[in-house]
Parts: C-alpha cells; sequence; structure tokens
C-alpha cells in the first residue's frame, strides 16, 4: 500500500484538544515540535503530501499549517468527507493511498473510506474501535509523529 495523502484533524490530534480562552476569545493553542518535523521533513521525503480537514477555524491553526507547508488546509469542515473525497480526486488516490488520523466522533465517517487509520491514545472510544492503528501517545504529544513513523514503516 502506497500512501500518497495524510489527512489529519487538529484539535485533539495535532494538539492536546485543549483551547486556552481570556476575555477576547481564543488565546493560543500547543502544537508538538516532534510532529512538526514528522509533517515539514518525513512526509515530502517520501512523497506525501499533508492534509488538514478541521471543524473549527483559527487563524493559529492557518499561522502552523504555512510553517508546516501544508497547501491543504481546509477550516470550518463539520461535515469533512465532501473534502476528503474532494483531496482524493485532486491527488488520483483510491482508498489504499489515503491514510487518515484523528480523535473525535466527527473523524469516523472518514476513517471508513482511507485504506490507513490512526488514532491518539487519547481518542474516543468510538474512534480507537474504527482505527487500525492506536499510538502510544496522546494527540498534542507526538502522536502524528508516531503515526507517520508507522506508515513510512509499513510500506
Amino acid at each position: 500500500m502506497k500512501i500518497k495523502l495524510l489527512v489529519m484533524d487538529v484539535d485533539g490530534t495535532l494538539t492536546d484538544g485543549k483551547i486556552n480562552m481570556g476575555p477576547n476569545g481564543e488565546l493560543f493553542k500547543a502544537f508538538d515540535i516532534k510532529d512538526g518535523y514528522a509533517i515539514n521533513e518525513m512526509l515530502p521525503a517520501h512523497g506525501i503530501v499533508p492534509a488538514i480537514i478541521t471543524g473549527r477555524i483559527s487563524s493559529i491553526v492557518e499561522n502552523r499549517a504555512r510553517e508546516l507547508h501544508i497547501d491543504e488546509l481546509y477550516q470550518g469542515k463539520h461535515d469533512k468527507l465532501d473534502t476528503l473525497r474532494e483531496l482524493m480526486q485532486k491527488y488520483a488516490c483510491s482508498r489504499e493511498n489515503v491514510a487518515y488520523i484523528g480523535d473525535d466522533i466527527l473523524d469516523i465517517v472518514c476513517m471508513r473510506e482511507c485504506g490507513l487509520v490512526g488514532c491518539p491514545a487519547d481518542a474516543c472510544q468510538q474512534v480507537k474501535d474504527t482505527a487500525q492503528y492506536v499510538c502510544k501517545k496522546n494527540g498534542g504529544d507526538g502522536a502524528v509523529r508516531e503515526f507517520i513513523e508507522y506508515i513510512l514503516e509499513t510500506e
């Protein structure tokens, strides 16, 4: 199975799922530097396109995606499946060419469409039951890096 596309959720996957807010709204999200290295260095070296599909809209995520050279960023997507299918068509991928990592109920519909599916250790139980690979690491604590390493080992 040759993975061409890795689709990632953000909150609870690339972050720990906590949203720090003050009186003026969202303040910050924390991302793991190891995840960033794997996305920015390891994926391109293997010809894998990183993509983000997330239900929330955040300038913080936009900034992080830009920093990691992720061109495929889709925010405010509560129905993620349409976007996933558009990406699969754009990159001429069958389900066997797509890996997905997510942590919550909204991710399951996409997970069922992909050939390789992972989740952080602290994902909800329904997601764990759907995933082929459950990371040892939690979301925001290197789970994406762990999944990327798993993808590269299985190729």
